[in-house]
């Protein structure tokens, strides 16, 4: 039997509950009466519920994300029906704004809005004395000085199999209009000596994928360079063999100090996350994001060719006063630039932030991705979101590079953007599917875009997507064209 219970829905097995770590950390004299449960969102509702219910718990607090809302509301209804003496409390970002009118909000009997590491212990330790609680409680930023680290909380189990996501401050300095982290009110850091302690334990435990969470890693200096450090120190006392280290950046802010740390770096051992977003200075205007063009452009400059750090970087389409023409422009912009991947994504509508205008019509259920606005039709967008799959098997897979490179050359347009909508508008009207396309009808169309298409000689396409082919570490189901 367990009194409290924190659960939630992740979107996979390999993804812990950060937030429910974070939560836990803070229970103090009530940890032993709690417990950690996390399922994903292949999980049927009643098998949640079976499980949550074998502990027979008093206090559930549910973890709400875009990803699991829609879950968890067929999981909240089902428990008030079968247990209604469960008290649900919810917390979470998809629950912490514009929640009057959630569905799951109303089945639930308190809300914790905002940052509830400290109020959720407070609010069960309230619940158990039988106190009145309040139906909706906005909890105040935490003082992270304050905040027990939830490192610990990751087992051995975790640490093995899943990913591992660390956080050395909260916040965003930036204003991003379609960003909940515009609605932080400052950048705030956990005291770097504890953290870094955290870190060296959970590196004895054989820890070797750090993903950060921070927003804006690079933001400040002192905090960056002590973390780089740290790590750097490990890698040159033989420590650090097969460590990887995730990091979201700010494109343009990137000093001597963190250029001179990060070429250190063995290839394999970092990642950045680079959020470019939109290269189109009237659409950033618009949504309120600054960025300097000329010195992000230097500084990928720097990290292709002096580092081996590998970079992955975002656009989104359908922000405000972006058209089909001005993305291309900054995709195309962003590929002559050489990231390692390049994430197409679809501008959404999230709870508090202010991107909705007019003249945007957002899907009304998750994800809340545009389907229309005043300079892109629903059929671009369409376009655009198959472009994107599409973009993440053939591009950023890695496993066809001649092939595309190779595509891209015979392509009758300079534009990397419309070469591959080009390929993808194709495979769609060949397909009709965007996913569960198998790797060996992944060669099969490019080879048939590229012959029957571009009127490229098939002897030449064969040879080059060979190449390709026969570097895979599986040589099953070769396509036919390439056993002649």
């Amino acid at each position: 039997m367990t009194d409290i219970i924190l659960a939630t829905a992740n979107a996979r097995y390999s993804h812990a509950s950060f937030g429910l770590r974070c939560l836990f950390a803070q229970m103090g004299d009530l940890r032993p009466q709690s417990c950690i449960h996390e399922f994903t969102i292949a999980d049927k509702a009643t098998t949640i519920v079976e499980g949550l219910l074998t502990e027979q718990p008093r206090i559930i607090g549910f973890g709400v994300y875009i990803w699991n809302i829609t879950l968890l509301t067929e999981v909240v209804h089902l428990l008030k029906m079968v247990a209604p003496s469960v008290v649900v409390i919810l917390g979470g970002p998809e629950v912490s704004y514009e929640y009057e009118q959630v569905e799951l909000v109303k089945s639930a009997d308190i809300l914790i809005t905002g940052e509830a590491d400290l109020v959720f212990a407070d609010t069960c330790r309230r619940l158990l004395a039988g106190e009145q609680v309040p139906a909706c409680i906005q909890s105040e930023s935490p003082d992270l000085k304050t905040m027990a680290l939830p490192y610990a909380e990751y087992t051995d189990d975790d640490i093995a199999q899943r990913l591992v996501y660390v956080e050395a401050s909260r916040g965003c300095a930036f204003r991003c209009a379609f960003c909940l982290s515009s609605l932080d009110q400052s950048v705030r850091a956990f005291p770097i000596d504890s953290f870094l302690e955290e870190m060296a334990t959970l590196l004895k435990r054989g820890c070797t994928c750090f993903k950060f969470v921070d927003r804006t890693f690079n933001l400040r200096l002192s905090h960056s360079l002590r973390i780089l450090d740290f790590f750097l120190e490990r890698f040159d006392a033989g420590q650090g063999e097969g460590v990887f280290l995730h990091f979201e950046m700010v494109p343009d802010r990137l000093p001597d100090e963190i250029r001179e740390r990060i070429k250190r770096f063995p290839a394999g051992a970092i990642q950045f996350e680079i959020g470019i977003q939109t290269f189109t200075s009237e659409v950033c205007d618009t949504i309120n994001r600054k960025m300097d063009v000329a010195a992000t452009e230097a500084n990928f400059a720097y990290l292709t060719e002096q580092t081996a750090v590998h970079i992955h970087a975002d656009l989104i389409a359908g922000l405000p006063g972006e058209t089909v023409a001005t993305f291309a422009d900054s995709f195309d912009r962003l590929w002559h630039l050489h990231p390692h991947d390049i994430q197409l994504g679809i501008l959404k509508r999230l709870k508090g932030t202010t991107i909705a205008t007019l003249d945007m019509c957002f899907n009304p259920e998750p994800p809340y991705d545009i389907i229309r606005s005043d300079t892109f039709s629903f059929l671009e967008l369409q376009r655009i979101k198959r472009l994107a799959r599409f973009v993440d098997i053939f591009v950023n897979t890695d496993r066809f590079l001649k092939s595309i490179d190779y595509l891209l050359g015979q392509s009758p347009t300079d534009s990397p953007f419309a070469a591959l909508l080009g390929f993808s508008d194709w495979i769609w009207t060949n397909a009709h599917a965007e996913h569960g396309i198998s790797l060996r009808r992944q060669f099969d169309f490019l080879y048939d875009y590229m012959t029957k298409v571009l009127g490229c000689a098939t002897s030449d396409v064969a040879e080059i997507i060979r190449i390709d082919f026969m570097k895979l570490p599986t040589k099953n189901g070769m396509p036919d064209f390439l056993r002649n």
